[in-house]
């Protein structure tokens, strides 16, 4: 069973930047590990994804340019780099890790975090 740790939420103004981890237990079980988000009202929608061998990534096309992510594998850690945040981006940021190489649906994923909270005030 990998546990997916989320930390680094908070409340920041429109243009600010935040950067969120995600701590595995493990990564033996998965290929990729995606960051997904989801505001009230909507469905779950993916961010950005990487996979832990060769560290390709992809990204939705809204955050293309201003998030980045990246990771650590002697800390079995993923990072997002969040700039330039937006209003809209106000959601909660889900952790997940999934054997599908780079899957962009939440079914792609096995296991997801808690969620950490992301307020972005205009």
């Amino acid at each position: 069973q990998v546990q997916l740790v989320e930390s680094g939420g908070g409340v920041v103004q429109a243009g600010d930047s935040l950067r969120l981890s995600c701590a595995a237990s493990e990564r033996t079980f998965s290929s990729t590990m995606g960051w997904f988000r989801q505001a009230p009202g909507k469905e779950r929608e993916f961010v950005a994804g990487i996979v832990w061998f060769t560290s390709s990534t992809k990204y939705a096309d809204s955050v293309k340019g201003r998030f980045t992510i990246s990771r650590d594998n002697a800390k079995n850690t993923v990072y997002l780099q969040m700039n330039s945040l937006k209003p809209e981006e106000t959601a909660v940021y889900y952790c997940a890790a999934g054997r599908l190489p780079l899957a962009t649906a939440t079914a792609g994923y096995d296991y997801w975090g808690q969620g950490t909270q992301v307020t972005v005030s205009s």
